[in-house]
């Protein structure tokens, strides 16, 4: 059976059957479900959304979930070329599951125990999830199902949150194009004939066009935020050793880490609070120190010693923030000013202009040997892809489903898109030892001892002298471009590297709207990125939470309107 059918056969609620708002017929008590939905909308919902339509009795949690696969069933798999292609599968407990809340409502669950409570959550494609496959994108791994849940969606179910399903992703998490041989090419959201980035490509055009509330994805090396950006998300690369990487599919584990991608800062702070926490698994990557050979933190006294995380981050949703804060902006990574990069420019102007006009004080700032950061080093996955994908597949059992458990035995099985042979064939170095190879000592040994000392002293103001204040957070272009065309890679520019060469947390949201006045039609997003001390996403969440109040720089999509009638 291929991918792309399973999503279509697995709702209960057939595109034929929907109601008003997209919500489908349901078994609950309420007497009257289209009339329950008028005042809730899927499109652009948010947790606290979510949360009053349930407590004010307007909505069931099997209405939300039918709501929501109504919507992946009619905007994401339909036949005829409108079709997104991000969602992989969706979850066949998930109707089960909402049936199972509604009827335990107001005994054993609580939205103050259960922040997340009937919360549908799609995680990319590397996420393992014990109710269905993960594939990575890969036709080579398309059932493999691990025996139980990546740490970090073990903690979202345990919240209340609802794995609505998978998306998709670039396969193997390899690239920005976005295509994976799973499920093909995914479509952007704000224009079908654009490329949605990558390697969370699903995941960002799937919550850009509300098919979930968020969503999940990895970052290596900008996979994360470059989707964000064109899905005009908030996309959160958390520092490395914050959230747990074991059960998710690895790229390279030097520079992997799990993060939300969200319409919104509140709820991608919300989500920050559940996926943070001490796991104690031996792949979980929490180090005590940043040193690649690092031991792994013994107990939650010791994660919490060395990372500080805070009681919640919603508690830094001060929408006043900008006013005293102090922003860095690295001109050095705006690009050339020509083309696309003018409109990206200006868009990122008018952000800083409203920045200061909330009380910011907007400054330029050089990283001090930002060429040789840039140029000198290189992303990890050429080197760790093979022993790190061994490694997982040797993670659980393949008495039940069979899967591949040797590298070789994968790159044999050619179960992948073409255009990855030559990638997957290169990366096979299983008989180096890498222990003496000089590249791999530079990224992992030198890397951190140059790249971090220098965007601390770019964030401590150091060069303007004794007395000079600190910066908040540094500020760049996501992307240096526009959406490219369908099947391209967007122009990333380097500045994606900065957060996991550093391993410093990084967050990317919606600056505003490239639109008609722009001669963009129709109108894309333009991102910013903001990057802070390690294990501060506090001060991210405080700054990007201050901004949207100020500019409400996020506009939904146009094609991807509430369900009114059959489709």
């Amino acid at each position: 059976m291929q991918a792309s059918k399973q999503v279509l056969s697995i709702t209960a609620v057939t595109a034929a059957m929907l109601l008003l708002s997209g919500c489908g017929s349901s078994s609950s008590d309420n007497d009257s479900p289209a009339a329950a939905a008028e005042d809730f909308n899927f499109s652009e919902a948010t947790i606290a959304s979510v949360h009053s339509a349930i407590t004010s009795g307007q909505m069931s949690c099997e209405q939300i979930v039918s709501g929501y696969l109504d919507r992946i069933n009619t905007y994401d798999t339909v036949v005829g070329g409108t079709e997104l292609n991000s969602v992989v599968l969706t979850n066949p407990n998930a109707i089960g599951r909402a049936i199972e809340f509604d009827q335990n409502y107001g005994t054993d669950a609580d939205l103050d125990d259960q922040p997340l409570y009937c919360i549908p959550v799609l995680p990319k494609d590397n996420y393992n999830t014990s109710d269905m496959y993960t594939s990575g994108g890969a036709t080579a791994f398309q059932y493999n199902q691990p025996s139980r849940d990546a740490y970090t969606i073990e903690k979202l179910r345990d919240a209340g949150a609802i794995i609505l399903g998978k998306a998709n992703m670039d396969e193997l998490a390899f690239g920005f194009r976005g295509e994976s041989s799973v499920r093909g090419l995914v479509k952007n959201a704000y224009d079908q004939t654009k490329g949605a980035g990558g390697s969370s490509t699903g995941t960002g055009a799937s919550i850009a066009a509300s098919l979930a509330v968020f969503g999940l994805g990895t970052d290596t090396g900008g996979s994360i935020r470059v989707p964000s950006s064109l899905g005009g998300l908030v996309g959160i690369r958390p520092s490395m050793r914050l959230v747990s990487q074991d059960g998710i599919m690895p790229l390279a584990a030097w520079q992997d880490t799990g993060g939300p991608m969200c319409r919104t800062v509140e709820d991608c702070a919300v989500a920050m609070d559940v996926l943070v926490g001490f796991d104690e698994s031996s792949h979980s990557g929490q180090r005590e120190v940043f040193d690649i050979d690092g031991a792994l933190v013994a107990d939650e006294a010791s994660y919490q010693e060395v990372t500080g995380v805070p009681e919640s981050y919603t508690a830094f949703l001060d929408a006043d923030a900008l006013n005293g804060a102090r922003i860095g902006v690295v001109r050095g990574l705006f690009g050339d000013n020509e083309g696309d990069n003018a409109i990206v420019q200006a868009k990122l102007n008018e952000a800083l202009a409203a920045m200061e006009a909330a009380g910011a004080t907007v400054e330029d700032v050089v990283i001090p040997d930002m060429d040789d950061i840039l140029s000198k080093y290189r992303s990890m996955s050429s080197y760790e892809f093979a022993r790190d994908m061994e490694t997982y597949l040797h993670s659980w059992s393949s008495n039940l489903d069979g899967h591949l458990r040797t590298y070789q035995d994968f790159q044999d099985s050619a179960g992948y898109l073409e255009r990855n042979t030559r990638t997957i064939a290169s990366r096979n170095n299983l008989d180096v030892d890498l222990s003496t190879d000089e590249t791999y000592l530079l990224n992992t040994v030198d890397r951190p001892t140059f790249v971090r000392p220098r965007i601390l002293e770019a964030l401590d103001n150091t060069a303007a002298g004794e007395g000079a204040e600190p910066y908040d957070v540094l500020l760049y272009p996501t992307l240096q471009s526009l959406a490219g065309d369908l099947g391209s890679s967007p122009s990333a520019g380097s500045a994606n590297r900065l957060s996991p060469f550093s391993g410093f947390p990084a967050l990317s949201m919606p600056a505003g709207m490239a639109d008609e006045d722009d001669g963009v039609s129709p109108a894309q997003p333009v991102g910013f990125e903001i990057l802070a001390r390690e294990f501060d996403e506090a001060t991210l969440i405080s700054i990007a939470y201050s901004y949207q109040e100020v500019a409400q720089p996020r506009q939904a999509p146009t094609y991807y309107p509430e369900l009114t009638s059959v489709q």
